[in-house]
């Protein structure tokens, strides 16, 4: 992976074999019960360790190359003692080389979220079995996020990862849980998976590469070159749209970037503010009031 091509160069002396992510984790239950709130803290630190303790590759992260992720639980109904639903919201940026910033790749509400989890216990996962759909939900969501993080550092370099994600999917799709099937709703983890892996979305993926790793990485050096190399990834997404217009995946990823994008153009010069915008206008018109802030400024 060129993740570690590129950083463990630098920290090979220091690399040592470590889990892939930083995770932080909230869990907020404001219907659950004052005497409940036990079950809210060990729920939280399980899934804290879930990310932060368990390995799901084979490769050596070193401590500066884990994926920071951030994960809101919001608990909305507890039906039974062991039995919680509600949302859960997905957060993942990746580091700009060069900098300290951060560039948001993924920010996703999933609500489709119901499982049965006990008072200080662990999450039992694999990635070859069904256990119960608290660890698949978020063993899916650490391969999906993998594929992503993998897809920024080298062309299609997610691949592997993806298939991973996509392994928990089929393992979960008997278990009567919502989310997994393709019958169920347009926007749940099946299709942001199969859409991922279509050859329709192959420009999305792309996009990934083009937009962070010969974009967002090259900004310190020519800023004005790095933003025609995200205009031009951009634009390539007109193809998806026009096959798969307002699909779930091009909501999340613009989702994310929408507000990047406006600040990272507003210096561009009018003509290629202009030729994004009518782009945008197209391929993400739920943020088109945001874009035309991009063009004012």
């Amino acid at each position: 992976m060129l993740r570690h091509a590129c950083l463990l160069l630098l920290l090979l002396p220091h690399a040592l074999r470590a889990q892939e992510f930083n995770c932080q984790v909230s869990v907020i239950a404001p219907q659950i019960a004052q005497a409940q709130t036990g079950v809210v803290r060990s729920m939280e630190l399980a899934i804290k360790e879930f990310f932060n303790v368990r390995r799901f590759t084979n490769y050596n992260y070193a401590a500066a190359e884990r994926v920071d992720i951030n994960l809101l639980l919001t608990i909305s109904n507890q039906p039974a003692p062991d039995r919680f639903e509600g949302t859960l919201q997905v957060i993942y940026a990746r580091p700009v080389f060069g900098s300290d910033y951060n560039s948001p790749i993924l920010d996703l509400v999933d609500e489709q979220v119901k499982f049965n989890f006990l008072e200080n216990t662990q999450i039992e996962f694999s990635p070859d079995r069904y256990i119960n759909n608290l660890s698949s939900l978020l063993g899916f969501y650490a391969y999906f996020i993998l594929g992503l993080d993998g897809d920024t550092y080298s062309p299609l370099g997610g691949a592997e990862f993806y298939t991973q994600a996509q392994q928990v999917v089929n393992n979960a799709q008997n278990s009567g849980e919502d989310g997994w099937r393709a019958f169920e709703a347009q926007r749940n983890r099946y299709w942001l998976l199969d859409n991922q892996l279509q050859p329709v979305f192959r420009p999305l993926r792309e996009l990934l590469y083009d937009y962070h790793r010969q974009g967002m990485d090259t900004m310190t050096e020519d800023a004005a070159a790095a933003r025609r190399k995200i205009a031009a990834s951009i634009e390539k997404l007109k193809t998806v749209h026009q096959a798969k217009p307002a699909s779930y995946n091009l909501q999340v990823i613009f989702n994310a970037k929408y507000q990047e994008l406006v600040e990272l153009f507003k210096p561009a010069d009018p003509a290629e503010k202009t030729k994004l915008f009518n782009t945008l206008q197209i391929i993400d018109p739920g943020h088109i009031g945001q874009y035309q802030n991009m063009m004012r400024g």
